[in-house]
């Protein structure tokens, strides 16, 4: 009898070591799954957070877009209309010709002017 006991005395004492490593084991595993569903759970959040900036973002660009109207586009100034040499002439040698007539300028100063202004 006594070999009997030693032998369920044994048993029990293996049944005991196995139980307690497989609780060890057991709670391991659990502890490793739930640290890789935290570290997965931040991933995600972190994720949802940044598309909610980037959709933020995208929302204050239009509202920005909308509110200031682009800077108003100005035509440039017409150039003034070019004057033929032959008017400008023309109407310079008329002028002169009146101030003759009239006896503001001599022959001979109408003659240099006139010259002069031929002479370009």
């Amino acid at each position: 009898m006594r070999m009997r006991r030693r032998g369920l005395i044994g048993a029990a004492a293996t049944t005991a070591v196995v139980v307690g490593t497989a609780g060890a084991v057991s709670h391991r595993q659990q502890q490793k799954y739930a640290g890789q569903n935290a570290a997965a759970q931040q991933q995600a959040d972190m994720d949802q957070l940044a598309q909610q900036q980037a959709a933020q973002q995208q929302q204050l660009d239009a509202m920005q877009q909308q509110a200031a109207p682009p800077p108003p586009q100005y035509a440039p100034a017409p150039a003034p209309a070019p004057q033929a040499a032959g008017t400008d002439l023309t109407s310079q040698l008329q002028q002169l010709a009146q101030l003759h007539t009239a006896g503001v300028l001599s022959d001979e100063e109408f003659a240099q002017a006139k010259q002069k202004l031929l002479a370009g």
